[in-house]
């Protein structure tokens, strides 16, 4: 099983692909805590990403690419894996399309959480004064919310003409969020 969690910053994929990883025993593979990783340990990708993502923007996307193919490559992704946080745009969409077809694998479901921009602005406000997160700051998250719109949106279009997208409502309780996406699962 190998599924993408989309949704803006804040919509709670972390901790719904968490929950996952436990139900479905898959590994949760967050882009952003990769990228917070490589940045901590000081890494060539690390090095490249920090400024972008304190500012708010996006790592480019060959640097993105070479470490998700890392991850997807180690023994425990092999029979399946939840992808947080990848693709934010088309031509991401399209990478990630070229590299599982290079393994003859294709991504099975897109869980898509919809949240209201001003439900992720209080969240993030909330997480930002308890974990001072660069990327939770009310700034930033308004733009990642205009990035989100305008270049995810898209990627989900294009998983929505597949067949294979899952959208859920993102608000409420987290199992109540977790039930709505298990409901939709195929089993």
């Amino acid at each position: 099983m190998r599924f993408l969690i989309l949704g803006p910053n804040g919509s709670g994929k972390g901790t719904q692909a968490e929950m996952l990883k436990d139900e479905l025993g898959v590994p949760h593979i967050s882009t952003g805590e990769m990228l917070r990783a490589a940045v901590a340990a000081g890494t060539p990708a690390g090095v490249e990403a920090a400024p972008i993502m304190a500012a708010g923007g996006l790592v480019p996307d060959e640097v993105m690419l070479r470490t998700l193919e890392e991850r997807l490559g180690e023994p425990d992704a092999k029979d399946g894996w939840i992808l947080d946080g990848y693709p934010r745009n088309v031509a991401q969409a399209h990478a990630l399309d070229r590299l599982l077809g290079a393994s003859d694998r294709a991504v099975d479901r897109v869980i898509v959480l919809e949240v209201p921009d001003e439900v992720i602005l209080e969240r993030c406000r909330v997480r930002f004064a308890a974990e001072h997160r660069p990327d939770d700051d009310p700034e930033i998250v308004r733009e990642r919310l205009a990035l989100f719109h305008n270049r995810t949106q898209p990627v989900i279009e294009l998983y929505t003409g597949r067949g294979i997208v899952e959208a859920v409502d993102g608000v409420g309780e987290v199992d109540e969020v977790f039930g709505r996406i298990l409901a939709g699962l195929p089993r």
